[in-house]
């Protein structure tokens, strides 16, 4: 397997099942989430706006059954896990932190499709830092992989490895030889 130089993920980390069980843990409190949503909002429009609250948040028709959907993704990738969590929730944080941003902008105006407020857009950033980490940290591989990451991160090789300036040199990791690659 080639190593990047750009991203250097652990491998195997130790917190990994913790991280994949919280990641598992948003995925349910999605599902029951639109659940819930789903069943108070039934009979409405799909987009209404209303003050419909499920688990202390509002929502609509829309915003209820996109939450299953993509808790039932989250849910699956955390049960099947080899390397699909790690996608799943790597992608999946950095669309809730979009989200949560899209819906403060758009909170009081027409294109609030979704019926956000400032409670739900907190909720998507804290369930799209719990989904971020869980893909950083998620990421497996064989023992070989991770010896070799983790022997790659703490050498200091790389692209932050020597940085000469004209008076001095910039080192990664101080006192530690860098072989000319």
């Amino acid at each position: 397997m080639r190593q990047t130089e750009e991203v250097h993920l652990p491998i195997n980390h130790r917190l990994g099942g913790f991280y994949r069980f919280l990641a598992g843990l948003a995925g349910l409190y999605l599902l029951a989430f639109g659940i819930v949503g789903l069943t108070k909002t039934r009979g409405q429009d799909f987009f209404e706006r209303s003050t419909t609250e499920a688990l202390g948040l509002r929502t609509n028709p829309a915003f209820a059954i996109l939450s299953i959907v993509v808790g039932a993704i989250v849910l699956l990738g955390a049960l099947i896990g080899r390397n699909w969590d790690h996608y799943i929730n790597f992608a999946g944080g950095v669309i809730f932190w979009l989200a949560g941003l899209i819906g403060l902008l758009v909170m009081s105006t027409e294109a609030n499709i979704l019926n956000f407020n400032i409670s739900t857009a907190i909720v998507s950033f804290i369930i799209g830092t719990v989904l971020f980490l869980s893909g950083l940290y998620g990421k497996k591989g064989t023992t070989e992989e991770a010896v070799h990451e983790e022997i790659f991160r703490h050498s200091g090789r790389g692209a932050a490895a020597v940085i000469p300036t004209p008076e001095h040199t910039v080192s990664a990791h101080p006192g530690v030889a860098h072989p000319e690659e």
